[in-house]
């Protein structure tokens, strides 16, 4: 098991104090980074898209994408009864087969933690809040932290914050940096997932800039998308961000998990996805604590695909319920 998360945070910053001495240390370091092979990239995310899978792997893989994934609600009608629902549907997914595996968390907004976490109690399925002012993250210091807090002491055990984008693409990294180390404290023991917002960081190489500073900072995971603008998750952008972390544990010995988040809808996109994960970070990912995906609709896909792998018969739509 890893460490504790403040040990392994003030590890890695240790590591890397010059790199953060300054502004201009640290724009000196991601910029130092290798740059981005965007054809390559691409080439090898569609490839490795291409593996097929045979029955009884995919049996396994359906079991792990379902326990891999935050099930998740971020809408302004959200209310008390239907985040009880999606607790309850977290926890057995598929009332009428037992054996189905528990997703890894639910996710919704700082006010509804208390509710969900009433409604997977005991059930080990973790409860996520987004904070730092999800989406746009456009508040002062003070309120992102008052925000996290207030997740925290609802009960949430993971929180998913939101970089500044617009000092990370003015350069500011030292900002972005210090903002990311003061959620992470504000945290307290509760995981932090550190989302990019990767359709609005223009390029491949500002991606891997962004890995490198949030593992840099103390992110637990690093996170794709808020699944609020218009690109969110794909292949290209996951692979990329695999990377970085299995080359930031051949450097630091830390491990640091991925969550691809938005637009990942079918048990065949979770499998490429499961596919991506296997054959650029290795086995060592391939587990809900490493690995999640951000998502709602797909958890329905995945128990109709499950469905027929047990029956040899495709139920439909009607089998599950709506979020």
């Amino acid at each position: 098991m890893p460490t504790t998360a403040h040990a392994t945070a003030s590890a890695t910053a240790s590591a890397f104090a010059d790199a953060t001495a300054s502004d201009s240390a640290l724009r000196r370091f991601l910029h130092g980074l290798p740059g981005v092979d965007a054809v390559g990239l691409e080439a090898r995310a569609a490839a490795l898209g291409t593996r097929s899978i045979k029955t009884t792997a995919k049996a396994y893989a359906i079991d792990l994408a379902i326990s891999m994934i935050d099930l998740t609600t971020l809408e302004g009608a959200d209310t008390p009864g239907k985040v009880r629902a999606l607790g309850a549907k977290a926890v057995h997914p598929d009332p009428s087969d037992r054996t189905t595996p528990r997703t890894a968390a639910v996710c919704v907004y700082p006010d509804m933690v208390a509710t969900a976490k009433e409604a997977v109690a005991g059930s080990g399925v973790k409860v996520a809040s987004v904070a730092t002012a999800f989406p746009a993250g456009r508040a002062a210091l003070d309120v992102k932290l008052a925000d996290v807090r207030d997740a925290v002491a609802a009960g949430a055990d993971e929180i998913d914050m939101v970089i500044d984008r617009g000092a990370f693409l003015a350069g500011r990294y030292l900002k972005v940096y210090d903002e990311i180390r003061a959620v992470k404290e504000a945290s307290g023991t509760a995981r932090l997932k550190v989302i990019f917002e990767t359709g609005e960081l223009s390029t491949y190489d500002n991606i891997r800039r962004a890995s490198w500073l949030g593992m840099m900072a103390g992110a637990d995971f690093i996170k794709t998308s808020t699944g609020k603008v218009g690109v969110n998750a794909t292949p290209a952008n996951t692979l990329l961000m695999l990377e970085a972390v299995r080359d930031f544990k051949q450097q630091t010995g830390v491990q640091i998990g991925v969550k691809p988040a938005g637009g990942i809808r079918t048990s065949k996109d979770a499998v490429k996805f499961l596919v991506l994960v296997n054959e650029t970070a290795g086995a060592d990912w391939l587990d809900n604590h490493w690995f999640r995906f951000g998502a709602s609709s797909l958890l329905n896909d995945l128990l109709m695909q499950r469905q027929k792998l047990a029956t040899g018969r495709y139920s439909g739509p009607d089998y599950v319920t709506v979020d």
